[in-house]
C-alpha cells in the first residue's frame, strides 16, 4: 500500500519514515526541497521523493493518484506573521488535492485544544482540523501537547533553562498544567492508527500518564539530571517581556518563543486516553520519556532536531537558490594551506561547531553569537544535532548546511545570523590543500561598512581556523592529552 507523507524532512515525520517503511509500506515523500531530503540508504528503494508546496496549487498536480493513506504533519507557526491563513490556505490545497486519489485514510497531528480560549496557534490546528475533515475520506486527528523526545523543541528549551540556570525568576503561565508524551509514543500512535476503522472519523486526545505544571517539569528534568534548582514565579512578567526571557535564555527564535509562551498559557490535559485502550498502547512516564531522550543523545542516536528545520531561525528559503556562491559584488576571504592529513582535517570539518567549536578564538565566536541574540537571530545556542555526521539542511550554530560531501571534502554553510547582507561559509579539500573561503554578499553601504569592520576578526579567527583544521599533529596531542 502506498502511503502519503507531508513533512518527510521534519522532527516527526524523519521518525515515522522507517517505521512505515518497516511495516511494509511504500511511502510517498513530500518534500519542499528536494536538497534537504537525506534519508538512509537502506529506506530509499522503498521510497518515492515528491517536490511538493502546499501553498502551490500546480506542485499539488503531482501528488500520484494510487495512494492509500496520508499523513498531514506540516505546520507553518514561526515561518511568518500570517501563519494562520497560510496554514488555512494549505490545508484547504492539500484537501483538494487528495480530490483525485483513491486516499482511504487520512491522519493529522494537531495539538491538544479542549480550551474555549486558545492561542493564535492552536486556533489555527483547529481551523486546519476543521478544513481538513471535509473530505471525501476517513480521517483522524491526533492531539498531542508537549512532545519529549531526543532534539524536540520542548525537551531542548527546557534543557536549555534546567542546565543553564541553578536560579529561576519565571513568569506565572509555569503554573499552567500540560500532559507531556515521550515521541516513540507519539509515532506508535500514528503508525498503528493507520488505517484501523476504529479510528475513523474521530479525533483523540494522546499524552502520558503524568498531567503536570511546566514548573514540575522543568525540576523533574533537573531530578533525573541529579540538578538542584530552585524556581521563583513572579505575576508581573508580561507575554513579551516571557518571550524575550525564553529567547535569550534557550535556543529557540524570538517568533517562536512569542507563539509558544501564548500558548503555554492554556492547558493542555487529554480529555481521555480512550486511544490508548484501541491501539493497546501504555505511553511512557515524563520521567521515562526523559530518559529515553537522553539514552539516544548518549549514544549518539538523534534521528531529527526541531534545529534543523528553518522555524529555528525564522528564515523560510530553498536551499537549491543559495547553493551556488556568488561572485560578482561580492567580499571574499579565501585562505589555502596545505593538509597533513587528509582524513584528519575531514574529520576536523565534520565535528566543527556545538560542543566542538570553531577550533580558534571560540570567545570571539561567542561573543558574536551574543550580539547576534540581542539583534533578534539564533546565536549559538543551536550547535548541532549529532556531533559527527551532517547533512544537507542541518543547522550548526547560527549557519545553515547547504552542500556536504565527506568523500568529496567539502562543506558549505550560509549564515542566518542576522547580517546587512548574506555570508558563505565553504571548506574544500583539493589534492592536498584546504581551501577556506568566507563570503559575504553586502546589502547597501550598510552592508560594507560590516564586512570592513569586521575585516580584522578575519585575518585572526579564520587564519587560526584553518591551520587548527591542517594541523594533524596538533589533534594528535590533543587527543592523547585528552
Amino acid at each position: 500500500m502506498k502511503i502519503l507523507l507531508t513533512g518527510s524532512t521534519g522532527y516527526i515525520g524523519k521518525r515515522l519514515l522507517p517505521v512505515l517503511i518497516e511495516l511494509g509500506y511504500e511511502v510517498v515523500c513530500c518534500v519542499r526541497d528536494i536538497e534537504r531530503f537525506n534519508p538512509p540508504k537502506s529506506l530509499r528503494k522503498n521510497i518515492t521523493i515528491l517536490k511538493l508546496d502546499l501553498l502551490d496549487k500546480a506542485s499539488l498536480e503531482n501528488v500520484p493518484e494510487d495512494i492509500d493513506g496520508a499523513y498531514y504533519l506540516v505546520h507553518s507557526m514561526s515561518s511568518s506573521e500570517d501563519y494562520q491563513s497560510l496554514e488555512e490556505t494549505s490545508a484547504i490545497n492539500f484537501r483538494e488535492a487528495l480530490k483525485k486519489t483513491k486516499v482511504k485514510h487520512v491522519i493529522y497531528l494537531s495539538g491538544i485544544i479542549n480550551e474555549k480560549q486558545l492561542s493564535k496557534h492552536l486556533s489555527s490546528r483547529k481551523n486546519v482540523e476543521i478544513e481538513l475533515s471535509k473530505g471525501d475520506y476517513n480521517f483522524t486527528t491526533l492531539r498531542a501537547g508537549i512532545i519529549i523526545g531526543s532534539g524536540s523543541a520542548s525537551f531542548e528549551i527546557i534543557r536549555d533553562l534546567v542546565e543553564k540556570l541553578p536560579v529561576m525568576v519565571t513568569p506565572k503561565w509555569l503554573q499552567t498544567k500540560c500532559q507531556p508524551i515521550g515521541i516513540t509514543n507519539v509515532i506508535e500512535f500514528l503508525s498503528m492508527s493507520l488505517f484501523n476503522p476504529k479510528t475513523f472519523d474521530q479525533n483523540f486526545d494522546i499524552g502520558g500518564p503524568d498531567v503536570l505544571s511546566y514548573k514540575n517539569m522543568l525540576l523533574g528534568f533537573g531530578k533525573v539530571r541529579n540538578l538542584k534548582r530552585k524556581i521563583f514565579i513572579v505575576p508581573i512578567m508580561t507575554p513579551k517581556l516571557s518571550s524575550y526571557w525564553l529567547y535569550f535564555v534557550t535556543s529557540t527564535s524570538y517568533k517562536l518563543a512569542t507563539s509558544l509562551v501564548h500558548s503555554m498559557k492554556i492547558e493542555v490535559v487529554c480529555r481521555d486516553n480512550r486511544l490508548n485502550t484501541i491501539l493497546g498502547i501504555s505511553p511512557l512516564s515524563y520521567e521515562d520519556s526523559l530518559k529515553k531522550a537522553f539514552d539516544k543523545i548518549e549514544n549518539n542516536e538523534i534521528i531529527s532536531s526541531w534545529k534543523d528545520a528553518y522555524s529555528s531561525s525564522g528564515l523560510d528559503f530553498n536551499i537549491s537558490d543559495f547553493i551556488q556562491v556568488p561572485y560578482f559584488g561580492c567580499f571574499k576571504d579565501s585562505r589555502t594551506r596545505l593538509i597533513e592529513n587528509r582524513k584528519s582535517s575531514i574529520e576536523k570539518i565534520w565535528s566543527i561547531g556545538g560542543n566542538t567549536g570553531w577550533y580558534y578564538g571560540n570567545w570571539l565566536w561567542k561573543i558574536r553569537g551574543f550580539i547576534d541574540k540581542l539583534f533578534g537571530g539564533v546565536g549559538l545556542r543551536r550547535g548541532r544535532t549529532n556531533p559527527s555526521i551532517i547533512n544537507v539542511g542541518d543547522s550548526i550554530d547560527f549557519w545553515r548546511v547547504l552542500y556536504s560531501n565527506k568523500k568529496e571534502g567539502r562543506l558549505l554553510l550560509f549564515a542566518e545570523m542576522k547580517l546587512p547582507g548574506e555570508a558563505w561559509l565553504e571548506f574544500k579539500i583539493v589534492h592536498d590543500k584546504l581551501i577556506q573561503t568566507a563570503t559575504f554578499r553586502p546589502l547597501g553601504l550598510a552592508g560594507r561598512l560590516y564586512w570592513f569592520a569586521v575585516f580584522p576578526f578575519h585575518g585572526f579567527i579564520f587564519k587560526g581556523m584553518l591551520k587548527r583544521i591542517t594541523d594533524h599533529n596538533k589533534m594528535e596531542k590533543q587527543l592523547k592529552a585528552a
